[in-house]
This record gives structure tokens, C-alpha cells and sequence, in this order.
């Protein structure tokens, strides 16, 4: 018995001993795995002009969140940063006090604060909206991205179009009457090669559309907006779009029951009677892109363009309960034909300019203090817009569509 005894106890301790060996290995083998684990250790910084209250930073900031969190990144944002000084101060603390290996801003005026930062740490990559100096600038680590949001705005101007032939076909308006109103922010090219293709989109299916436009001389003033489109149904105009920033002329559409086509996401919440589609640029795609470089030691291009393959140009949802019947349709057959080539936003065959073709136009595309024309940019009768450089250099004002006023510039 006490043989057996000493046997069970000697068995007993082998089993121990191989488990602890067995316990390990395994543990040898997390530590490996750990090693093959991809580890992320990088931030992204996010300067916003405005906050979430602003549909043009809401925008960015959706799609910050989305592609930072999909790309396992950190990241911090700044809001309510003016296009000033405090824009270079918020990249430096997002630098030296949240530890951001990128900085990214997203309006027009931060551009050369960023561009000063940018100079300071080398070692940090900045990204900008809408600018125009990275291409010429000659800063490594500074760089400029943009999205052909023009065709966007041609989709939405068919759709807006397509709503004057139903009111026009209703006998809620004559033909001569299909005028339209917008509500734009300033007179730089990115506001005017917005509303110039969102009116060529909607000529190109109702001919006889007129349109007037009113500036706010800012980006975000909801008071002024929802003034300037009221001002613009006193005058006549039967369906209003937008270049700012709030929901002030929505609002104004709403409360009168005048279609209106937003940016920069839906307003169907709010306006549900009204709101027919909205067009905005999804900077998830690029966000992504940038993250991606600095992960693998790439360099990022100096100058982003983002299209409708990218997945950068979008259209909400169609609202069908104000949309004319068959928009759906339309849209997806016209976004078609732009992806194949067989129709250009700025065919010079469809607009005039003083009653006159153009056939050849210089654009200020190298951005200098004299603001030069300097590069030509319509070729084989195409006005070949984000060709160039990937903001807008559209500032052509053509036949159709009248400035009630131009001191925003």
C-alpha cells in the first residue's frame, strides 16, 4: 500500500511538472502572437473652423472618426478655431501636448498658419482642405487635398432641375418662371464653380432656369443665410441651394414650402417637406489615404484629388417625398455617364459668357499675391476643372445666372 502510494504521489508530479511546461509554451506562444500583432502607434490632429453645429465641420468630423477608428488610430480635435494665428497655436499643442504625428485643417483662411507649422516640425505631416499653396509652397511635409465636389453639385443641380419640370408641368410656374436662388458664403472660386455646375445640372435638363445668387460674406452666419434665402423667394426664386454652412436657409425653405437642395449632408430631419438632396465631399477616403502613408513611410501627394470613384463625391438619399418622380433614376444614369466621360460639368458648349462661346481661359492656378492668370485650362472645348490643382479655380460668371451682389470677396 504504500508502495502504490508513493507511485500515485510520483505520477502526481509528473502530471504537474508537464502541465507547468505546457503552461509554458503557451505562454511563450501569446508573447509570439503578441509579437505579430500589428501595433498603431501613431495620432492624427483635427483642427475644425466651427463645430458640430456647422454642417461643412460636422461633415469633416463624422468622417474623422470613421477613419480613424477603422485605421486604429488615435486622434484629437480642436473646434472653433478661426482662420488666424490660433490656428498655428492649436497645431503646435496638438503637436507638442497630445503627441499628433499629422495635423489636419479644414478651412480655406487656415492655410498658411498650417504652412508656418508645417516649417517648424519637419518631423510632422500636415494636411489641408481646400488650399492652394502646397503645389508651390515647396514644403515636404505640408500638402493640399480637395474633391471634384463639382460633379456633386451638377447631380444635384439635375435633380433641382428635374423638380422645376414638375412644377412647371403641374402649371404651379411658367417655364419662363423656373428661377432658382443661392445662398453662397463669398466670391471665391470654390463658392462659384459650385453654384456654376450646380445650374449647369439643372439647365442640362430644364433650359429655360434662370438663377440669382446672394452672398453672407461668411461661412457660418445662420441669421444671414436664412435672411439671404428669404430674400431670394421675395424675389421669385421657386427653389434655393446653398454654399454656407448652416441650416438658416433650409429653415427658410421649410417654413414656405420652397424645395430646397442642401450641402454637405441631409437635412430631411429638419426640413421633411422641402429638403430634396444634398451633395458633399466624404473625407473618409482621404483621411484614410493620409493615415495609410505615414504608416508605411510613404509620401503623401502634395496635392489630393478626390472623385466619385474614390468614394469622395456623394449624394444623400433622394427625399421622394419632394423630389419630381423619377430623380432616382435620372441621377444614377447622369452619374454614369460623368464616370464614363460621355458628359463633362463644364463642356463649354453648354454655358456662354456675355453671349459669347469661350474658347480659351486662363486660371489663377499657381497661387501668388497677384492672384496672375496663369495656366490654360479649357482643352478640346472642356473647362477642366481640379486638372490643375485640386481646389477650384472656376471663376468664370456665366450667362444665366445674376450676382445681387459681390462685395465678399
Amino acid at each position: 500500500m504504500k508502495k502504490f502510494a508513493k507511485v500515485l504521489a510520483l505520477c502526481l508530479a509528473l502530471v504537474m511538472v508537464v502541465g507547468c511546461f505546457a503552461a509554458c509554451g503557451n505562454n511563450n506562444a501569446d508573447k509570439d502572437a503578441d509579437k505579430d500583432a500589428p501595433v498603431v502607434d501613431l495620432k492624427v490632429g483635427f483642427i475644425f473652423l466651427h463645430d458640430e453645429q456647422s454642417t461643412y465641420d460636422k461633415n469633416f468630423m463624422d468622417a474623422a472618426k470613421a477613419a480613424c477608428e477603422e485605421m486604429g488610430v488615435e486622434y484629437a480635435q480642436k473646434t472653433q478655431i478661426p482662420e488666424s494665428k490660433d490656428c498655428y497655436d492649436a497645431a503646435v499643442e496638438l503637436i507638442e501636448v497630445d503627441g499628433c504625428d499629422i495635423i489636419f485643417a479644414d478651412s480655406f483662411g487656415h492655410e498658411s498658419f498650417l504652412i508656418d507649422a508645417a516649417k517648424k516640425y519637419p518631423d510632422v505631416q500636415f494636411c489641408h482642405a481646400t488650399g492652394t499653396q502646397a503645389h508651390t509652397a515647396g514644403v515636404a511635409n505640408f500638402h493640399n487635398a480637395f474633391a471634384s465636389i463639382y460633379e456633386g453639385r451638377y447631380l444635384a443641380g439635375v435633380a433641382a432641375g428635374l423638380k422645376l419640370n414638375e412644377m412647371i408641368d403641374a402649371g404651379d410656374i411658367t417655364a419662363e418662371e423656373a428661377k432658382m436662388g443661392y445662398v453662397g458664403a463669398f466670391t471665391f472660386a470654390e463658392v462659384m464653380s459650385g453654384y456654376t455646375s450646380f445650374y449647369l445640372g439643372a439647365k442640362s435638363v430644364c433650359p429655360t432656369v434662370t438663377m440669382d445668387v446672394k452672398f453672407t460674406g461668411s461661412w457660418y452666419d445662420e441669421q444671414l443665410e436664412k435672411e439671404a434665402a428669404q430674400a431670394l423667394i421675395a424675389g421669385g426664386c421657386v427653389l434655393i441651394s446653398q454654399h454656407a454652412d448652416s441650416m438658416g436657409a433650409p429653415t427658410a425653405c421649410e417654413n414656405v414650402g420652397v424645395p430646397n437642395v442642401s450641402y454637405n449632408g441631409s437635412t430631411l430631419a429638419a426640413c421633411p417637406n422641402t429638403f430634396i438632396v444634398s451633395s458633399r465631399i466624404d473625407w473618409t477616403p482621404y483621411f484614410k489615404y493620409m493615415i495609410q502613408c505615414v504608416m508605411d513611410g510613404k509620401a503623401i501627394d502634395t496635392d489630393w484629388t478626390g472623385t466619385i470613384e474614390t468614394g469622395s463625391v456623394v449624394l444623400t438619399d433622394v427625399n421622394e417625398k419632394a423630389a419630381a418622380k423619377g430623380t432616382v433614376e435620372k441621377l444614377e444614369a447622369v452619374k454614369a455617364d460623368l464616370l464614363a466621360g460621355k458628359v463633362n460639368v463644364f463642356d463649354t458648349a453648354n454655358f456662354t459668357v456675355g453671349g459669347e462661346k469661350v474658347d480659351s481661359y486662363k486660371a489663377d492656378v499657381d497661387t501668388d499675391a497677384n492672384f496672375e492668370k496663369d495656366t490654360e485650362v479649357i482643352e478640346n472645348g472642356v473647362f477642366y476643372e481640379s486638372k490643375h490643382r485640386s481646389a477650384p479655380y472656376f471663376d468664370m460668371e456665366i450667362d444665366g445666372i445674376t450676382l445681387l451682389d459681390r462685395n465678399y470677396g
